[in-house]
C-alpha cells in the first residue's frame, strides 16, 4: 500500500489512519511547493493533481474522506467504524459535516490569506469564511457536551476527521469560542499514534 503525501495538506488524515490501524505503508512524498503534483506520472494517479493519493494493488482512491472510510471498510475488524447500521450512519453524517460545514470556511480563509496570489485575496471573503464557521461550530460543540468521541464509546474515522479539520480552524484562530472543541481536539493528538499538527508540519517542510 502506498501513501502519496504532502505533510500539510488532507493528506495527515489519510496518515492517522494508517497509523492507527497499524498498517505498512511505503510513504511517497509529492511536493507541491516545487510543483511535482503536476508531473505526468503523478497525474495520472489524481488528475485534480492533489493529495493524498492512496494506491492498494490495482485500486487507486483520492479524497482524504473516502481514503478513510475505505480502510476502515477493509480493516473492519479494527472498531474504527461500527458494526451497527445506526452508528455508522451517524459517522457518515459527523464526517461530512466536518468536511462541508467546518473545512470549507476554513479552506478559504487559507486560500484568501495564503494560497491566491495577493491581488486576488479578498479581506472580505476572510471574514465571511470565518462567520461561517462560527455558525456552523457550535453544532459540534454542543454535540461534544459529556461526549469523549464524535460517536459512541470509542474513536471511529469521524474522529481523525473532525480532529484535523480543527486543527485547520485552530490555525486559522477560529477556535478561541470554543474551548470544549480545543480539549478534544488536543485529546485526539494526544493519541500515541496520532500524526504531527498542521504548524509542526508546515515547520518540518520550511526547516
Amino acid at each position: 500500500m502506498k501513501l502519496y503525501e504532502f505533510a500539510p495538506t488532507r493528506s495527515i488524515r489519510a496518515r492517522w489512519m494508517l497509523q492507527e490501524l497499524g498498517v505498512d505503508f511505503e510513504a511517497i512524498t509529492i511536493d507541491l511547493v516545487a510543483g511535482e503534483n503536476r508531473k505526468p506520472e503523478f497525474l495520472a494517479l489524481n488528475p485534480a493533481g492533489k493529495l493524498p493519493v492512496l494506491v492498494d494493488g490495482d485500486l487507486v482512491l483520492t479524497e482524504s474522506a473516502t481514503i478513510v472510510w475505505y480502510l476502515a471498510e477493509k480493516y473492519a475488524d479494527r472498531g474504527l467504524l461500527p458494526a451497527d447500521v445506526a452508528q455508522r450512519a451517524q459517522v457518515h453524517r459527523w464526517l461530512l459535516f466536518a468536511v462541508t460545514e467546518l473545512e470549507q470556511p476554513v479552506w478559504r480563509i487559507s486560500k484568501h490569506v495564503n494560497l491566491y496570489p495577493p491581488d486576488q485575496r479578498l479581506p472580505a471573503e476572510v471574514k465571511n469564511a470565518g462567520q461561517d464557521f462560527k455558525a456552523m461550530a457550535p453544532v459540534l460543540d454542543e454535540h461534544m457536551r459529556g461526549r469523549n468521541y464524535v460517536v459512541g464509546d470509542a474513536a471511529t474515522i469521524a474522529d481523525f476527521v473532525t480532529a484535523y479539520t480543527l486543527d485547520m480552524a485552530n490555525e486559522a484562530g477560529l477556535l478561541g469560542d470554543f474551548p470544549r472543541l480545543v480539549a478534544y481536539m488536543e485529546r485526539m493528538y494526544d493519541r500515541p499514534r496520532a500524526p504531527m499538527r498542521i504548524k509542526q508540519a508546515f515547520a518540518s517542510i520550511s526547516a
